[in-house]
């Protein structure tokens, strides 16, 4: 038994930002180590020098984090099964990579790049279904190694591939999977720098950090025979894996940056609530027995099994994200939204409008309905932080008459009147002109909204002269009176 409780990990590669892709996997691993009372590793794997982002890993844990998804251990919460960064434990991959060499399952290789240049051009003229190596290294003498290695001659270790074998395992979404070992090559298991590849670290680490379950991307499906071959050599039991399927582009191509965001950043950035993600990127794959479709996540961690993910791609969908987003818009306490809403105005060209939570709040009330991101109650109703600068032309070729402005100057003399108005009294006040010049309401309805905001759509007409007062109203009024012209 490999551990009496469950054991996950998340391990990325600190190479950029962290994908959605990789968010996905991590969601993923995470809800399965809290349905069962589990353990959530993160692990860093910066095997790959090459490769490496200064930064890199700071933000992948920005970017976890923001997203709700804490690890139980990891760099910097150390516990017994660290250290947590693969670069860290060099000495652990050397001892295990010594004892493959020493049982024959392992081998040194010290074939120059020129020489596996030359192998792979060959076997591509052959037209050979894949490269491989041809084992030319296995069959040198054990002086030659001893002297090869005296010398200092460069080489790497691989791994020792018997041919003609089946490999078989089972997968918690793929079902069994079968391979042949006629179709795996001698895979490179320490590299000429002394760093162990993806597939030597992953195994000695996944056994050794008691890793009940391996749940990651159907990308790394076809290597997972090789890490099998690893196992069985090393006589360590298998972990439970599962592959979870690839995330399509909507023409089904692999998602890419080239066809859109694709960063965790990005969408943070871009004003989309962290659980709004989280629910949609959860939907990407799996589904729960119910089908509902908006959760939070401890609906999510409720309701999650791997035998519910699916084993086909997963269509990337922005319009679903977005849709998700307005309805946990909708179901956000409205002093977080107070919150969101204070942020984006103190980085907007409105962040010396003096308005209180109570005037904000009503402004998330009345547009509450009309929102994808809290930005868009901004940029999309910036009359409430300020006189509108222009008029919508179409609306005046509609909307304003020959007599809106008479209408209006009664109007503005009604409110004159009022003191400390609520909503109701300017409704009210309205309806009164209305009735005393024998015209419908809409009459003045919309010159009123075309004259307080300068558009014709938005919350109701009485909602915008509530909230920025009976002195701003009037002023507006005016200003729509003198400006605004009847259209020809």
């Amino acid at each position: 038994m490999i551990s009496d409780i469950y054991r996950v990990r998340f391990a990325p590669s600190p190479t950029g930002y962290l994908h959605v892709g990789g968010l996905r996997t991590a969601l993923y691993n995470y809800l399965f180590a809290k349905k069962n009372n589990g353990k959530f590793v993160l692990r860093i794997e910066d095997t790959d020098r090459n490769r490496l982002v200064e930064g890199a890993e700071e933000k992948l844990i920005d970017s976890l984090n923001w997203s709700g998804l804490t690890f139980d251990e990891g760099p910097g919460k150390e516990g017994e099964f660290g250290p947590y960064r693969q670069s860290e434990r060099l000495d652990i991959y050397k001892k295990y990579s010594d004892q493959l060499i020493a049982q024959g399952d392992a081998y040194y290789c010290f074939c120059t790049h020129e020489r596996l240049q030359t192998l792979r051009e060959e076997q591509q003229k052959q037209k050979l279904p894949q490269a491989k190596y041809d084992k030319h290294c296995l069959h040198l003498s054990k002086d030659e190694v001893a002297k090869n290695l005296a010398d200092g001659k460069s080489y790497v270790v691989r791994l020792n591939v018997k041919p003609g074998l089946p490999v078989v395992f089972d997968d918690a979404v793929k079902n069994r999977v079968e391979f042949t070992t006629e179709v795996i090559d001698d895979q490179v298991l320490i590299k000429g720098d002394g760093f162990p590849t993806y597939h030597l670290a992953n195994v000695v680490d996944d056994h050794l950090m008691k890793i009940t379950h391996v749940i990651r991307g159907e990308e790394w499906l076809t290597s997972t025979p090789k890490h099998v071959l690893l196992y069985n050599a090393l006589g360590w039991e298998l972990p439970v894996f599962a592959h979870l399927p690839l995330l399509l582009n909507p023409d089904k191509s692999k998602l890419s940056k080239r066809q859109g965001d694709v960063a965790v950043e990005d969408y943070r950035d871009k004003g989309y609530l962290k659980k709004a993600l989280i629910n949609f990127v959860a939907l990407l794959g799996w589904g729960p027995q119910d089908n509902q479709e908006i959760l939070a996540i401890d609906d999510l961690i409720e309701r999650f099994s791997l035998d519910r993910v699916n084993s086909s791609g997963a269509v990337f969908n922005v319009d679903k994200l977005n849709w998700l987003n307005e309805q946990h818009l909708k179901l956000t306490d409205k002093n977080e939204l107070l919150d969101l809403l204070k942020l984006e105005l103190a980085d907007s060209e409105y962040k010396d409008v003096n308005l209180t939570d109570t005037k904000l709040l009503m402004i998330i009330e009345s547009m509450l309905e009309r929102i994808t991101f809290v930005k868009d109650i901004i940029t999309g109703s910036s009359y409430f932080f300020e006189a509108p600068k222009e008029y919508d032309e179409t609306v005046i070729q509609k909307q304003w008459k020959e007599n809106s402005a008479d209408l209006l100057k009664q109007l503005k003399a009604e409110y004159e009147k009022i003191n400390d108005p609520v909503k109701e009294d300017y409704e009210k006040s309205l309806r009164t002109v209305a009735e005393k010049n024998e015209v419908g309401a809409g009459k003045i309805i919309h010159p009123l909204r075309l004259a307080v905001s300068g558009v014709g759509g938005g919350p109701g007409v009485f909602d915008i002269t509530n909230i920025i007062g009976k002195e701003e109203t009037i002023k507006r009024i005016e200003a729509a009176i003198e400006k605004i012209k009847p259209a020809n």
